[in-house]
């Protein structure tokens, strides 16, 4: 049976994984897409395709900021803003959704994009079991520093698959091979090798 320690390592580790695999595919489905093509959007009042990418940038250094890591990202954005508890978090999301309308060139967005990741990927890297469990008051219920950081990842997740939709939209292809065509090549290397 494995020990606590090398669970919290092994979470980690996937973790990270799981995460370079959402930052690689974001990042090259944003560069796949022309910079005349950011500013679209499927309908009135929806956000553009430069909006989706800055939200998940947002969304991931917003949530930092909830748990109180203090990356130079995060505080870039947010480090002027006052206020505690829920009176700062509403001042970070009037924030972001300003910047979604702010940040526009394809440039500047994958900058942010590829930023967040870092500060959530350097953050996690070098917090502390202790940290990841610690139990705050962030959204509701109290709950672990370690679930905020599920959230981040799930909340690129979520979004990319928006993105995605958007990129067909405008017929752009993703940029990353099919799964079954790649399970498939990878079958056949195998038997024939």
């Amino acid at each position: 049976m494995q020990t606590t320690d090398a669970c919290a390592g092994e979470f980690r580790r996937e973790f990270l994984d799981e995460l370079h695999i959402a930052e690689a595919q974001l990042l090259a489905l944003g560069e796949a897409v022309p910079a005349e093509n950011y500013d679209w959007g499927p309908a009135e009042k929806t956000r553009c395709f430069s909006a989706v990418l800055v939200h998940i940038a947002v969304g991931n250094l917003g949530l930092l900021d909830r748990v109180g890591v203090c990356e130079p990202e995060v505080m870039r954005l947010y480090g002027a803003i006052e206020g505690e508890g829920i009176a700062r978090l509403v001042a970070v999301v009037r924030k972001n959704l300003s910047l979604e309308s702010s940040i526009t060139e394809k440039t500047e967005v994958l900058d942010l994009l590829r930023g967040s990741f870092e500060a959530v990927r350097h953050s996690f890297a070098a917090a502390t079991r202790e940290q990841l469990e610690e139990k705050q008051n962030f959204f509701g219920p109290p709950s672990t520093v370690r679930r905020v950081y599920m959230r981040m990842l799930a909340h690129s997740h979520e979004h990319m698959g928006q993105a995605i939709a958007y990129a067909r939209t405008m017929g752009v292809r993703v940029p990353w091979p099919d799964p079954l065509k790649e399970m498939e090549r990878i079958e056949a290397g195998a038997a024939a090798g």
